[in-house]
């Protein structure tokens, strides 16, 4: 199997993001698992989104890495739980990159606040040297 391919288990799937294609192929897979999970459109777009900023700091600033997409359903409501990882420079000032205006790039700076107030939950861990994983939940309904 292509380290490209969408991997299925169960209630889990996981694609490695390696390519600028692959940010496509993230994005889809979210919409798919949020419309199974029940997403209305408003809960779609706002995880899509979240989704997306965080695949593309994955692959633009982190060198590449994984997305794992996780269905949940602990009555009474379904939701998911998206984990980004990977093994780039991690950020050397975690609380300064979550406030607006703050930016690496040309952006601007609205990037892991902007991911942060689309979900229910949002777990930044990271380490100069070692990496990033971002973990945001969102719930359906």
């Amino acid at each position: 199997m292509s380290d490209r391919k969408l991997v299925k288990n169960g209630q889990v799937c996981s694609l490695p993001i390696r390519a600028e294609d692959d940010l496509l192929t993230a994005r889809h897979a979210v919409r798919a698992a949020a419309l199974q999970a029940g997403f209305g459109l408003v809960g779609q777009t706002k995880l899509i989104t979240a989704a997306s900023e965080l695949v593309r700091n994955c692959y633009v600033h982190g060198g590449g890495g994984d997305l794992v997409i996780e269905h949940l359903s602990p009555p009474p409501r379904a939701g998911l739980r998206l984990t980004i990882s990977d093994d780039g420079p991690g950020i050397t000032d975690p609380a300064k990159a979550l406030v607006d205006g703050f930016s690496t790039g040309p952006g601007l700076g609205h990037g892991l606040g902007g991911a942060k107030r689309l979900v229910h939950e949002f777990h930044l861990e990271t380490e100069p040297g070692k990496g990033t994983t971002v973990v945001i939940t969102r719930w359906a309904g």
